[in-house]
């Protein structure tokens, strides 16, 4: 029997993709462009809006004869036991395989944004607080975990990470994000993509692009950024992913900016992303995204219009299911309405995407290598463990009130003390599918913080009273709580948000606030607590900051955590405890007052502080701030008061030494800014370039040097040319973004620069231990 040269593994992937190409019907071709959401309801009381009216009906045994590009969430669409689910996943495989023509298997994707979205597997905790623990190695491990578990289940492609950049605090998502900083941003999301990719899962950068610049921090609605704001804001974190992280897949964004919808736009999906970047993956749709041109944006007039839009503009593959690129796109070809060139061009990445994936081969094989799937495993508990401790965020201790004594009289009164979903964002397998099946278990452990502050402080006597609900405006829990407190020597406020979907709850996906106070009548709990007159330490459990301007220096501590998944409750008890030296950091800026002030710490002058307006936006907390039970010196910074000069092409290290001066372990995270006095545009006035977590016993000093490349002053000119001007800079060594140790002035001489899509995106560190030998770090 001979073998057809596609399924010859010997010959190169685009020889063999084109010939099985030659040998498809344009049925087949365009089956390959659109997933099946087998799980999904049609009758409106589905995950998501408009998921009724975007999901048609189609006769399953004759749909997969053409074959089938895509398997839409078969984990997590419904709780079923991962073995058995990984079982019908290969079943349904083989069906759609041994339907067609060619025997090609589906791709099945899943979310996997803080953990595999599925029954009984690890949740992590959410990309904010992977933000604030400044740890990309640790991200990574995460992600190649996740990959392992998806791969074990037979998913080959994980809908993550979230690249969109915090532009209004009010926005639900939020907490999906990584922070307020394209740099943090772009270097934890590519971290992420490096472990997915390892594991032979295909990352999928999202939302592409401009999502979070929403007008009014409404989900979905119109983005009105300028071209400087989208080419330094918005999309360094893409190309970084891209270039440094291998993602092999891109998904455009639901949103529109200036008028053109993401969806439709050839010059952000064909020219930036592949002509000009060298993308060679997929594109694939938001869900429902393509049919959204015709139904939301109405720049199309009917399915097939929205199809032609979508394939002009470079999305490869309609997600989660069939509704334009099926019937409607087969007859607009076959009636000259829509050039089959598109759709070749669409397939070919698809099916080359698929050989990376081994699918062609004749070998390919869907069953599971083990009967037995465990998707909670102790490695991923400790793994949680570990990136949920260092995410924990000590914002303020003026008096030494933390650690508590272990003996004490602790008095936990909140809403988010004993509720395990107070750990999780919205796409945790529990708060994003179990709300709709109340009746089945969570499927993990997760310890609350009261229970794990019972196990952390066993022998201190610990009360509890809720208060209130999260959103429930009846205060009659207060006099409860008030009791409770007044009987203890300290008390602990553990407020917060619900994650949910589309409303409900109060951080999620479509769950975008008014203003940023304290959801519902939580801030009233919190008066009413601190006029006991007993110390009372406020420990958030949110998916976004929230303004504490109103509580400034009459709170005896302050703990922010970012939804720390499954192991979150312990990890903050460890805190609270002392166990855990907090080494956190803020990855958005915490506001004083919560409303009319959406900000962001990358502001130009005009944005900052100033005599034209009473209002101040300044934040009550600035990005990069958190308190530690340890102490750390700076010294020996090079630079002073010297300016030294470099050429636009040149390179300059700026060093520090970090000394932990107290009688504890500890974790510094220092990190280095740019201020540009003088520009030919207006830039922020300071951005983080570079940074650095250095972990050091008590005693111990490091010196951490970072490569400070000219390439990094880079910035978009009035004619869209990404360009680096000579002139005066200043390197700004700080443990915040308000809080500078040290200044190192650098002068760039020589002709200014224009940079290409080849330009230094990260600036290498080096960290020596000094007086012991060894670097860790990026390498210099």
């Amino acid at each position: 029997m001979t073998t057809a040269p596609w399924r010859d593994p010997a010959l190169p992937a685009a020889a063999r993709v084109d010939d099985l190409l030659s040998r498809m019907t344009l049925q087949e071709k365009t089956a390959q462009l659109y997933g099946v959401w087998v799980g999904a309801a049609s009758d409106g009381d589905g995950v998501a809006p408009h998921q009724h009216d975007m999901t048609v009906d189609y006769d399953w045994p004759e749909l997969i004869t053409h074959g089938l590009g895509q398997l839409t969430r078969s984990f997590g669409t419904a709780p079923v036991d991962p073995a058995l689910g990984a079982q019908a996943l290969a079943r349904a495989q083989r069906r759609i395989a041994d339907a067609g023509r060619f025997g090609i298997p589906a791709v099945a994707h899943e979310e996997c944004l803080a953990g595999f979205t599925a029954w009984q597997a690890t949740a992590y905790p959410v990309p904010l607080a992977w933000g604030a623990a400044f740890d990309p190695p640790l991200v990574e491990e995460m992600a190649r975990r996740i990959g392992g578990d998806l791969r074990a289940a037979g998913v080959h492609q994980g809908l993550a990470p979230v690249l969109d950049v915090v532009r209004d605090p009010r926005w639900g998502r939020v907490e999906e994000t990584i922070g307020e900083d394209p740099y943090l941003t772009g270097t934890i999301g590519a971290a992420y993509v490096r472990g997915l990719e390892s594991a032979g899962v295909i990352a999928t950068l999202k939302h592409f692009a401009g999502y979070a610049s929403s007008a009014g921090a409404r989900n979905l609605a119109p983005v009105r950024a300028g071209i400087r704001e989208f080419a330094d804001v918005t999309l360094p974190p893409f190309e970084m992913a891209l270039r440094e992280g291998g993602a092999r897949s891109v998904m455009a964004a639901y949103n529109e900016t200036d008028g053109v919808p993401a969806s439709a736009d050839p010059a952000l999906l064909t020219e930036l992303l592949r002509e000009q970047w060298g993308f060679t993956g997929t594109v694939v749709a938001d869900y429902f995204g393509i049919g959204f041109l015709q139904t939301l944006h109405r720049v199309a007039g009917s399915p097939a219009q929205a199809a032609h839009a979508a394939l002009a503009a470079g999305i490869d593959v309609e997600l989660p299911t069939l509704k334009c690129y099926g019937e409607p796109l087969v007859e607009a070809v076959r009636a000259g309405e829509v050039p089959e060139e598109l759709v070749d061009r669409a397939a070919r990445r698809v099916l080359l995407q698929k050989c990376e994936l081994g699918l062609l081969d004749e070998d390919w094989t869907p069953e599971p290598r083990s009967a037995h799937l465990d998707l909670d495993s102790p490695a991923n508990r400790s793994v949680a463990r570990r990136l949920a401790e260092k995410s924990v965020v000590l914002l303020d201790n003026p008096d030494g009130t933390l650690p508590l004594p272990p003996d004490a009289r602790i008095a936990v009164v909140g809403p988010r003390a004993a509720d395990a979903l107070a750990m999780l964002g919205c796409y945790s397998f529990p708060s994003h599918v179990l709300t709709h099946h109340p009746e089945v278990p969570m499927g993990i452990e997760i310890p609350t913080v009261l229970e794990a502050l019972r196990t952390e402080l066993p022998d201190a006597k610990v009360t509890f009273a809720e208060g209130c609900g999260v959103l429930d405006p009846d205060p009659a829990g207060f006099e409860e709580a008030v009791a409770r407190a007044s009987e203890a020597d300290v008390c602990l406020a553990v407020l917060g948000d619900r994650a949910g979907l589309f409303g409900r709850g109060t951080s999620g996906e479509g769950c975008d606030a008014t203003d940023l106070r304290l959801p519902g009548v939580q801030a009233d709990l919190l008066d009413a607590l601190v006029s006991t007159g007993v110390p009372v330490v406020l420990v958030l459990l949110t998916g976004r900051p929230y303004a504490l301007g109103r509580w400034q220096g009459r709170l005896a501590a302050v703990v922010q955590a970012f939804f720390p998944g499954e192991e979150g409750g312990p990890a903050v008890a460890g805190v609270l405890s002392g166990r855990v030296n907090p080494s956190g950091r803020l990855p958005v800026s915490v506001p004083r007052v919560p409303g009319g002030q959406p900000w962001t710490y990358l502001q130009p002058p005009l944005g900052l502080a100033g005599e034209v307006s009473n209002l101040d936006p300044t934040p009550l907390y600035p990005f990069g701030h958190g308190r530690s039970y340890t102490t750390f010196e700076w010294t020996d910074c090079t630079g002073g008061e010297t300016l030294t000069e470099i050429g636009t092409d040149g390179s300059y290290d700026v060093s520090v030494t970090v000394r932990n001066t107290g009688d504890r372990d500890g974790a510094e995270v220092v990190q280095l800014y740019l201020h540009d006095p003088v520009a030919s545009v207006t830039r922020p006035d300071v951005r983080l370039i570079g940074y650095q977590r250095v972990e050091m016993a008590a005693g111990e000093a490091s010196r951490v040097t970072f490569r400070f490349s000219a390439d990094l002053s880079s910035f978009t000119d009035r004619a869209g040319r990404r360009i680096v001007e000579p002139g005066v800079l200043e390197l700004r060594l700080g443990i915040s973004s308000a809080e500078v140790r040290h200044v190192a002035r650098v002068r760039l001489t020589g002709p200014e620069r224009v940079l290409g899509p080849d330009r230094l995106l990260r600036c290498e560190t080096k960290v020596s231990r000094v007086g012991r030998p060894g670097t860790v770090g990026d390498g210099i």
